[in-house]
């Protein structure tokens, strides 16, 4: 899926990729690629869900009935965002006219057309900043069109497993589509591609849906049957046996936690100035054992005065597990890490000269 005729137009489709349990790759919501990782384990302590749902008549209709409130309710909250060379979608975050969507979406431009619900013609729009470490984005409408609706935002620790969502946005630019689904899993940890214009961000506790997520849903709304948004659509599943075409039923969502922190310091100070996430302050390199099989980090550099400088880890030594998670690679570091917080102290297996060692180590923050 390298583009899609848009308009008259072929537009090109930003590519995300990442492999998926060792087998399938995981290709952004706007296309498909080649670097490889994996995901996490899905969360065990599911939350409940918000409440119980009223019985559904047999023949479907009080369902229909729901989806319909809420594609009526939700759509006009969802935007449509063309770069110069990239589409994909965006939600609106206030009514002061800002938009949240993925960072990959906007890739390295400053200026958009967005096309709202409202009608009229598109509406330009300047990026206020970017935060590619968790692929997020803000960008902002130059007017504040008559009757703009900003999206309700839920609540990520309601989500739970089975809850019926519907995913909403541009796929392949055919605007205001709508697909439903269900809330697969909840706590992945996936890592994209830093290929075609992925981010190589790796993002944790994501929602993982069975709504199809396609080329130009990046950055629009998973939306619960409350007429809530709960994620941002960021990645969708191939199958390297289909020749890299989409796997049905594997889509990733940002969850509407980690979007309310990122836009709230982007719309207050202008960037990100309170992350969350955690840091060991080290630049490493994957390194891989007799068979080329890759069997740990080594630090190349260990930033002075982080947290590995403070356990008494230095350049050279060889990173083989974090707390209870084995590390064979940069990317099962990266996976680990966004699992852990800021602050938090955990042992860190590494080691020096052949010799096995261990550190407690406080993680400090990206």
């Amino acid at each position: 899926m390298d583009g899609s005729v848009t308009r008259g137009r072929v537009r090109r489709l930003l590519p995300l990729t990442a492999a998926f349990a060792g087998a399938a790759l995981l290709a952004g919501c706007s296309g498909s690629g080649s670097d490889a990782s994996h995901t996490s384990p899905a969360r065990a302590d599911v939350a409940a869900p918000k409440k119980a749902e009223a019985p559904r008549r047999a023949d479907g209709s009080g369902l229909q009935a729901d989806y319909e409130r809420v594609i009526k309710d939700v759509l006009p909250s969802v935007v449509q965002i063309d770069a110069a060379n990239s589409l994909g979608s965006g939600i609106v975050y206030d009514a002061q006219g800002h938009i949240v969507t993925n960072a990959h979406v906007v890739g390295g431009e400053n200026t958009f057309k967005v096309s709202t619900a409202t009608g009229g013609g598109a509406i330009v729009a300047k990026l206020v900043a970017a935060y590619p470490e968790q692929d997020l984005a803000v960008i902002k409408l130059d007017s504040v069109p008559k009757g703009l609706k900003p999206a309700r935002l839920g609540d990520s620790s309601k989500v739970a497993m089975g809850q019926i969502v519907l995913a909403m946005g541009s796929p392949l630019g055919l605007s205001s589509s709508v697909t439903q689904g269900i809330v697969s899993a909840t706590g992945r940890t996936v890592t994209e591609s830093s290929a075609g214009g992925g981010t190589g961000a790796t993002i944790g506790n994501m929602v993982q849906t069975s709504a199809a997520i396609n080329p130009g849903n990046s950055g629009g709304a998973l939306v619960n049957l409350d007429s809530e948004v709960i994620g941002i659509p960021t990645l969708a599943a191939t199958d390297p046996d289909m020749g890299g075409g989409t796997a049905p039923g594997i889509g990733f969502a940002i969850p509407v936690s980690m979007v309310k922190t990122v836009a709230d310091q982007i719309i207050r100070s202008g960037k990100v100035t309170d992350s969350g996430r955690a840091a060991l302050g080290v630049t490493g390199r994957t390194v891989v054992d007799s068979d080329y099989r890759p069997a740990g980090v080594a630090i190349v550099e260990v930033k002075a005065g982080g947290a590995a400088d403070k356990a008494g880890l230095k350049a050279g030594d060889v990173l083989t597990r974090l707390g209870d998670a084995d590390i064979s690679s940069i990317t099962s570091l990266a996976e680990a890490l966004a699992a852990d917080k800021p602050g938090q102290t955990i042992q860190v297996t590494y080691t020096r000269g052949g010799s096995p060692k261990t550190s407690l180590v406080t993680l400090g923050e990206i």
